[in-house]
């Protein structure tokens, strides 16, 4: 009895039904298919009332266009990909919103995904985006070749890398000052007398987690203060390693006065063991996190624009696509450092 029914619902025999064609507009209506051709893609040439005639047969068949034909004259799909890292990150939320807006500013959809900081994962899924002819690719790098997009952008894939450069390639890269950044916040911990600092950050091959150390090192260099081993801990961001990295600091022979911390993950971890171990120490995040504000201290960070990068990448790329770009470009963009209270506590010792 259920297959009877179903088989009379749809006679097609496939229970969703059969996707309204152009043909079924027009046999509506009672006009042509040119007719119908010329009220989809909003040509002159229709009386009104022929139009409201097509309109109402499109309504009520629940007709949408097919873009595939349009993209084969054009050559273009009105789409572009974004590979992140990680979606769940909350740095990238704002990020790839507002990659979003630019590129639904320019009459595209976006499509992105999450390489979950494997290259292998990134690879494969530039170019599968690329395999389902994206206009363009906005990238934050996994890895760090990237000669296999090559062939990607000679065939005409606009492309921008974000947050990292490409490896191995020559193309736009939009970045935040990871050097400066890092260098201001730890000139701030030493502005309010600390000399032992520790530093906790993400795997050194990431070029954001290098970038950020060597701020450190150069403002510790600056104020003529020597860093010892066992203040610098780089590594997976995951919070068993990122505890134990800070615990060992804290309760080392030479425990560390304040921390630095590399990112927004990292950042919370450090908050966690520091409400846990009791001893006041101050604190200066890279990112801005939720919240920081409402903590007692407030977090003191240097934070990164987030949607500036992603507007920047996106609007570089259609740069790209408009023909109006002619060689790679590297831009730099600010961080700006928010003082809230943590980072201005005084050294306990």
């Amino acid at each position: 009895m259920p297959d009877t029914i179903r088989r009379a619902d749809h006679p097609s025999g496939n229970r969703y039904g059969n996707r309204p064609t152009m043909k079924d507009v027009a046999a509506r209506a009672g006009v042509g298919l040119k007719t119908v051709s010329r009220v989809v893609n909003g040509e002159p040439g229709v009386t009104p009332d022929t139009e409201r005639r097509v309109q109402e047969a499109i309504d009520a068949l629940g007709f949408r266009r097919n873009d595939s034909a349009r993209v084969l004259r054009k050559g273009r799909t009105a789409s572009i990909g974004l590979v992140l890292e990680d979606l769940a990150d909350p740095f990238y939320g704002p990020l790839s919103r507002a990659v979003e807006e630019v590129a639904r500013a320019h009459g595209a959809l976006l499509i992105n995904g999450s390489s979950a900081e494997d290259p292998d994962r990134e690879q494969e899924l530039a170019l599968a985006l690329c395999a389902r002819r994206v206009d363009g690719l906005v990238v934050i790098p996994a890895g760090d070749d990237h000669r296999y997009l090559e062939p990607e952008m000679k065939a005409g894939v606009a492309t921008v890398f974000v947050d990292r450069p490409a490896g191995n390639i020559d193309a736009d890269v939009v970045l935040s000052d990871n050097f400066g950044g890092a260098r201001t916040g730890v000139a701030h911990l030493i502005s309010h007398g600390h000399r032992r600092i520790g530093f906790i950050g993400d795997m050194p091959r990431i070029h954001t987690a290098a970038e950020r150390l060597r701020g450190y090192r150069a403002a510790m260099e600056d104020a003529g203060i020597p860093v010892e081993a066992s203040w610098m801990s780089l590594g997976a961001t995951d919070p068993e390693r990122v505890r134990r990295a800070a615990e060992e600091m804290l309760c080392g022979p030479s425990p560390v006065t304040a921390v630095f911390t590399g990112n927004n993950r990292v950042t919370v971890t450090v908050i966690r063991v520091l409400a846990e171990h009791g001893r006041r120490v101050a604190l200066v995040g890279f990112d801005d996190i939720e919240l920081a504000d409402l903590l007692r201290p407030g977090v003191t960070v240097v934070a990164q624009d987030a949607a500036a990068l992603g507007r920047t990448a996106a609007e570089r790329l259609f740069q790209q696509l408009d023909g109006t770009l002619v060689a790679p470009e590297r831009i730099e963009l600010p961080t700006r450092l928010i003082t809230r209270g943590s980072g201005e506590l005084p050294p306990a010792d």
